[in-house]
Formats: structure tokens, C-alpha cells, sequence
């Protein structure tokens, strides 16, 4: 997997109910970078349902498939956090994350019923919101005095680069994000500018 230059995420958060029996399954989608961004909407889904019985999720973060959690809280083992994940994977997903908030409508509905309320809100959720492709991109961070700028900004451009922060005195910081089949091509055009220092930060999905 880490030979990829491209992964599939979700656009923008959306939102899906699914009923079975009286209770209610509410499946959120968000797009995520990091495990904080997580626990952010985790939190704030929390507070919006007090009430609920069970606030249940999967995510996978990163290109290596490493990066990933699930969980049940609460529902019998393997009945919720896993159908969820499954159909994140299963549309080839990732820096996704989905929560579903149940709210209990007084039947059991055994695990079987369990895994198929949490996998059928969470793939209504996912349809909500377009698959878009992105390119895995590699942090560089640039220094350089101010007047090297233009030049840089002009490589920035022509390669497809993103700028993930900028700090602007008279000596500039500036991190970017180069699309990982253009790295080469572009610490060669960065290098030929002459006194601009040039390092690797992170490999990151942006």
C-alpha cells in the first residue's frame, strides 16, 4: 500500500437513520486526518445525545491500513464497531470515520439484528456523501529569505503542491504538501533556486 500515490476519501460529513424494531440507529460520517479529530466529533456527538444508548464507531486513518479503530461500547462484541469498519473497507475508504448513535426501542434484536442495523445506517451514510479521490502528498517544510517567495509560489502551483502553513517575516517558513509521483521533480526545481532550506516533515494525507 505504500507504494500509492492516490487514496479515496469522503467529501464532507453526512447523516443517516436507520429504524429496526423501535430503535433508532443514527450514523454520522466525517471525514478525518488524525485520531484527535476523532475523539473532537466523538465528544461532540456525546453532548448532542445524552440520552442515547450507545455511541458506537470504526475509523481508519493512513495509507499503511494500520491506523484503525472499533467499538462496541457496550453492544455485544463484534456487533457494531466491525460492521461499521467493514463498510468503510468495503468502498475502500480512509481518513474516514463513522459514529452511530442508537437510541434503544425497547426489543432485543440479537446480534445478527445488531450487525445489520449498524452496517445498513452506516452504508446509508456513506452514499450521502460523494467518494472523492486524493492524492497522497509528502511535508516538506521550506526556509528561505522573503524574496525567494514568488519563485517558490510558482513551483507551488505548477506541481499540483499544497500549502499546509505559511509564516511570513523577512525569513519565511513555508510547509508544503507535494503529490508523492512529483517529489523528485520538485526538491530538484527547489534546489536549483539556491539558499532555500529544504526539509522532509512528515509523510501525510491531506
Amino acid at each position: 500500500m505504500s507504494d500509492q500515490l492516490y487514496y479515496y476519501t469522503i467529501e464532507k460529513p453526512s447523516v443517516a437513520e436507520y429504524k429496526d424494531r423501535g430503535s433508532k440507529f443514527l450514523a454520522y460520517a466525517y471525514p478525518i486526518q488524525t485520531a484527535d479529530d476523532f475523539k473532537k466529533y466523538l465528544q461532540l456527538l456525546k453532548k448532542e445525545h445524552p440520552k442515547a444508548a450507545h455511541h458506537c464507531f470504526a475509523y481508519r486513518v493512513g495509507i499503511d491500513g494500520n491506523n484503525f479503530r472499533v467499538s462496541d461500547d457496550g453492544e455485544p462484541s463484534g456487533s457494531a464497531g466491525k460492521p461499521i469498519l467493514g463498510q468503510i473497507d468495503s468502498k475502500q475508504l480512509i481518513n474516514v470515520l463513522v459514529v452511530v448513535v442508537r437510541y434503544f426501542g425497547g426489543t432485543l434484536l440479537g446480534v445478527p439484528g445488531l450487525i445489520n442495523a449498524y452496517k445498513t445506517a452506516t452504508a446509508l451514510a456513506l452514499q450521502l456523501t460523494p467518494v472523492i479521490q486524493k492524492q497522497v502528498l509528502i511535508n516538506y517544510l521550506l526556509q528561505f529569505d522573503y524574496t525567494k517567495m514568488n519563485d517558490i509560489m510558482i513551483i507551488v502551483r505548477q506541481f499540483g503542491c499544497e500549502i499546509i502553513r505559511q509564516e511570513s517575516q523577512l525569513f519565511c517558513e513555508l510547509e508544503i504538501g507535494i503529490p508523492k509521483g512529483r517529489v523528485n521533480e520538485v526538491v530538484f526545481k527547489v534546489k536549483e533556486l539556491q539558499s532555500v532550506e529544504m526539509n522532509l516533515v512528515k509523510q501525510r494525507l491531506i
